[in-house]
């Protein structure tokens, strides 16, 4: 039976976060709340006799990330009118880069379990949103205010090659785009769109098969569920001795199939001339080196240094990393104190405080615990003085009520018992309390020690060193044993 690989490309629409519209002042407003049709005029609705006029942090954006994907900024790129009939687009032509884009090349790299993949970036460019339709009651509604917001499409090369690669990649890009500060990521808002291009070819053969095209996914689950259909329905007809068709196909969330679109269109289809309304645009090297400066750490970078200079784990640092507020927020926790290993404060970050977040539906930047806070709370525990156990609860309170770790670790009396003469007579107290048992740990049963460590922690009510419990548990065994022995 012939095994098929999958070849996957994918292009990636991001709404930038600028105060305005591409073309003209309108204001970018929340597309999801905002009232319909509040934020929009005669240069966004397409009204006949207006010019648009570039919005330059717009470009500055679009600049930002092509220099982070290591792509080559065109010293003159231009915008071409994309005609193609969009019901949402009032004008009947999308405003877009076409033959002279905003940069070319560059690449992405991806971590897997297998290592280090790079993904080739294609082209970045710019064009303005599309509104929205909603569909009720046999009619359909337009809203503009989403219509001529700028949007920037990153088109990879066909370098992936499974879901684990596309999910990789995907959620690397999104973390690039909300470290730049250019997008917010939020998906379910529609600010950061995904659409696929798959095909499959016999596995070890080079040629490209007839491809399909998966529009607008708005969130991971979407992409990977609608990657994966596509793969099996196209396997299922080569395996038939069926064709696979070049189309464009929607998702369709409720029944988890696509559906055909549209024939596949090829760039003469949509007819591409330039745009007459705006001049080319041309990008000074002194921009460009002063937005390379300007370009904070990236999360490859930090992840690099984190494994580097903290001693983290590449999934660690994966989990950490993946949002720049969660990663400021580890940051600042370490920097706090310096005398608690960043590799603990990471294990308690990515497992309790994830857990409580997840739990109650928080975000971290609105969470009590601030990072000094946890920092406090994983000292205490590396100091010896509250158990991993008792952490727990004391990092649930510190949540619920936003207090110390100190303040509830008095108030609660889970300090660690540390004191010597204690815990020696919680020790004593135990052996005397099980005659039978240290009977059978003289007489060889050596493996009951365990048993009678369990014990005085139960008596210390979890709270007494475990380091100390078990050198007094020691001490009492050997006195018992020479004791036993001069019998």
């Amino acid at each position: 039976m012939v095994e098929y690989e999958p070849v996957i490309g994918l292009e990636v629409h991001a709404e930038l976060q600028t105060q305005s519209k591409m073309f003209c002042a309108c204001p970018v407003v929340d597309s999801t709340s905002a009232a319909p049709n509040s934020a929009t005029c005669e240069i966004c609705t397409g009204m006949p006799g207006t010019l648009p006029v570039i919005n330059v942090r717009a470009v500055e954006y679009g600049l930002r990330v092509a220099l982070a994907l290591h792509a080559t900024p065109a010293e003159r790129s231009s915008f071409a009118r994309k005609n193609y009939f969009y019901p949402d687009l009032p004008k009947g032509y999308q405003i877009s880069q076409y033959e002279l884009p905003l940069a070319e090349g560059g690449w992405l790299e991806i971590e897997l379990p297998g290592g280090v993949r790079r993904v080739r970036i294609r082209r970045v460019h710019l064009e303005e949103d599309t509104g929205k339709l909603f569909h009720r009651d046999g009619y359909s509604l337009i809203d503009y205010n989403r219509s001529g917001v700028a949007l920037l499409e990153i088109v990879s090369e066909p370098d992936l090659r499974s879901l684990e690669e596309v999910k990789a990649y995907a959620t690397e890009l999104r973390s690039l785009l909300r470290t730049l500060g250019v997008n917010s990521g939020d998906m379910e808002k529609g600010v950061i769109r995904f659409e696929a291009n798959i095909s499959l070819r016999p596995a070890g053969t080079s040629a490209l098969g007839t491809r399909t095209e998966i529009k607008n996914l708005n969130s991971f689950r979407s992409m990977l569920r609608a990657v994966a259909f596509e793969m099996d329905r196209q396997s299922g007809l080569l395996r038939s001795g069926q064709r696979v068709r070049q189309e464009t196909v929607g998702w369709n969330e409720t029944t988890g199939e696509t559906f055909s679109q549209r024939g596949k269109e090829e760039a003469h289809d949509y007819r591409y001339f330039a745009e007459p309304d705006l001049p080319p645009l041309r990008i000074e090297a002194s921009q460009l080196e002063s937005l390379r400066a300007s370009l904070p750490e990236l999360p490859s970078e930090r992840r690099a240094r984190w494994k580097r200079e903290y001693g983290l784990t590449p999934a660690a640092a994966a989990v950490l990393g993946a949002e720049p507020a969660d990663a400021a927020y580890f940051e600042a926790a370490v920097r706090s104190a310096p005398q608690v290993s960043p590799q603990h404060l990471a294990h308690w970050m990515a497992g309790e405080m994830y857990g409580l977040l997840r739990t109650s539906g928080q975000s971290l930047d609105v969470c009590r615990v601030t990072p000094h806070g946890l920092a406090e709370l994983v000292a205490l525990i590396d100091s010896g003085r509250v158990t991993a156990a008792s952490g727990k609860a004391v990092l649930a309170e510190m949540f619920a009520s936003g207090d110390s770790a100190a303040v509830i670790v008095t108030r609660s009396g889970v300090q660690v018992v540390d004191d010597a003469a204690e815990v020696a007579r919680l020790v004593q107290q135990v052996l005397e309390s099980h005659p039978e048992q240290l009977e059978q740990y003289l007489s060889g049963k050596t493996s009951i020690r365990q048993w009678f460590f369990g014990q005085v922690m139960r008596l210390a009510g979890g709270q007494a060193s475990p380091v100390r419990v078990q050198q007094a548990l020691q001490d009492a065994l050997r006195s018992a044993e020479n004791h036993h022995a001069g019998l």
